[in-house]
């Protein structure tokens, strides 16, 4: 053992790697175990090396970090001391797994002699997270953790694999922090990024015309060629009689939806996390038209992953048409043989897949989407007091950085309501797993990591779920984020499903409101008051307006009260106002 690494020799080490594999971030959550890869990465933030951020709250920094290496395209780390620490790190990591982000756990352990014999803070930490990892690597006390971390890094960030957590078991003895003389050893230099096979989402333009910097080339508006068009028209089958396809872009789909989509004429159909709801031929309230207009679809193109609205799931599993699935590299979310849709690889193929559609087909989408959008607005006017529509509407409009989903119904409002003629700088939602938890600290570490003003749209149960994310240490780096929390005071989604059904209502009204509604009365003003951040309340659509025209610096809460009882009837008397206008 005395040729075996110190502790802090071996965590500087790890750092080394760390940064060499281009890891800009780390979070930091306190801990003793895990105290000489702090020291070491306090050295190296001094050096300009990486940057750091401090979270007491290992759920939090989970997310943070998640959120870190979506903002900023590139693997983010989070390190945490040994026990229940790192089972914090449990939905970040699952998120991660199934949104293919690059998120690298650091988990300090004790060593190997200690394990088992029921030593203070110890348990079995090596696959934790069993096969929500790439990879895991438990490294033993006195080794070099370089090339462990190395190629850990490279596993997180794809390459021919789809992207994802990796965790890092690192081992220390005591002591845990640095010789006296530790300082003087002199901390290598600045080290130069090398370029990642992680790219993200594409980011569309604000004016909403497709334009996007950083694209994969595999996923560029570009690998449309001219000579791939000529041909695909030379193979593409005749128009049919009538009706034609359509294109669906669920979550992460990017802007080449929009554009294949715009290039054939063919409606689209965008969840607003696709970053692809944009262009000419972007269809808003697509969901509500699928009955009106369903029964002409004669092929679906899928791009990304629809994770939102049971009218397209249905839609995904009629056998009467054809449906593609566009899978140019391999997908986190997808096993081969588990989807019924047809694989498509190439874009020849799938446009040769996808053929024309019948003249008018497109028009008929546009002129049903406006008259739709028309009713729906003339509804949503004479309503009394904010609903979640209206605000959805609100929110989408103004917001020309970064924006934020929450899950449930936040991000199903902004489905039914955003316009295509405008679409923010990116659009992000934790829709791997759809879970409302992470989302402050989530939304946090987007902000942070491209320093882009960022607003969230949430609402109060996701909100409250993650209110420690509001915590942020003295000398931290605080975003410009601006959490826009729709407090209806309880669970709304669930009065729009089966359990807000009359006949279940009347039979378990009080124990539906129990345990679904879950409703709360906590005064966000004095929550935000106590972690110090700016707050607001609104009660109109121009005093949400207000509150959004404002420079967005700094983080700030803006509540909008809403009535939860009056939701159900609200989505009927919707789907009764587009039926009207729809009907032959």
């Amino acid at each position: 053992m005395s040729d075996s690494l110190t502790s802090f020799e071996a965590a500087r080490r790890a750092v080394t790697a760390l940064a060499g594999g281009g890891v800009h971030d780390v979070v930091v959550a306190p801990g003793s175990r895990s105290a000489p890869l702090a020291y070491a990465l306090a050295e190296a933030e001094a050096a300009g090396q990486l940057r750091l951020h401090v979270r007491i709250d290992e759920r939090s920094a989970g997310f943070t970090a998640l959120g870190l290496a979506l903002g900023g395209k590139r693997p983010a780390a989070v390190l945490t001391t040994s026990g229940t620490a790192v089972g914090e790190l449990l939905p970040a990591v699952m998120e991660a797994n199934h949104a293919a982000v690059p998120l690298v756990v650091l988990s300090a352990d004790r060593p190997e002699e200690l394990r088992g014999t029921g030593a203070n803070q110890t348990t079995q930490q090596p696959g934790l997270f069993g096969s929500h990892v790439r990879c895991a690597f438990d490294v033993p006390a006195g080794e070099d953790p370089g090339p462990f971390v190395a190629r850990a890094v490279r596993e997180a960030c794809g390459g021919g694999a789809p992207a994802g957590p990796v965790q890092l078991n690192l081992a220390f003895r005591d002591p845990l922090v640095p010789a006296g003389d530790a300082g003087t050893v002199p901390v290598e230099g600045p080290v130069e990024v090398p370029a990642l096979p992680y790219d993200g989402a594409a980011i569309p333009s604000a004016s909403g015309d497709g334009a996007a910097a950083g694209s994969p080339e595999a996923l560029s508006p570009e690998a449309l060629s001219a000579e791939d068009l000529q041909e695909a028209g030379r193979r593409a089958p005749s128009a049919p009689a009538a009706g034609g396809p359509v294109v669906v872009a669920g979550h992460g789909a990017g802007e080449l939806a929009a554009v294949f989509a715009a290039h054939l004429g063919l409606p689209l159909l965008a969840e607003p996390s696709s970053n692809a709801r944009f262009g000419t031929s972007a269809i808003a309230p697509y969901r509500l038209l699928l009955r009106h207009l369903g029964a002409g679809i004669t092929r679906v193109v899928v791009f990304g992953r629809p994770t939102l609205s049971r009218p397209v799931a249905a839609l995904l599993a009629r056998t009467d048409i054809e449906r593609a699935l566009y899978l140019p590299e391999p997908a986190a979310w997808f096993e081969p043989g588990r989807r019924s849709e047809r694989i498509i690889d190439s874009l020849p193929e799938l446009l040769e897949f996808a053929g024309p559609a019948a003249p008018g087909w497109l028009e008929a989408w546009r002129s049903a989407g406006a008259a739709a959008d028309a009713a729906i607005a003339t509804l949503l006017a004479g309503e009394e007091g904010l609903t979640g529509p209206a605000v959805a509407e609100a929110v989408w409009e103004q917001t020309d950085g970064f924006l934020v989903l929450g899950s449930s119904n936040p991000i199903r409002d902004v489905d039914l309501t955003a316009a295509p003629g405008w679409h923010p700088l990116e659009v992000f939602a934790n829709r791997g797993l759809a879970g409302i938890d992470g989302t402050v600290s989530t939304a946090t570490g987007i902000a942070l990591a491209a320093g882009v003003p960022t607003r969230v749209l949430l609402g109060d149960l996701t909100f409250l779920h993650d209110v420690g994310g509001l915590l942020i240490g003295d000398g931290e780096a605080e975003p410009d984020l601006q959490l826009v929390v729709l407090n209806d005071h309880g669970g709304g989604i669930f009065g729009l499903l089966e359990h807000g059904e009359p006949a279940t209502a009347a039979r378990y009204g009080a124990a539906v409101e129990r345990l679904f509604g879950t409703p709360q009365q906590v005064d966000l003003a004095a929550l935000a008051a106590a972690y110090g951040v700016a707050f607001e309340r609104v009660t109109t659509l121009q005093g949400l307006e207000t509150a959004m025209e404002r420079p967005l610096r700094g983080r700030s809460i803006v509540e909008v009260q809403a009535d939860r009882q009056s939701l159900r009837a609200l989505h009927a008397g919707i789907q009764d106002a587009v039926a009207a206008v729809l009907a032959p």
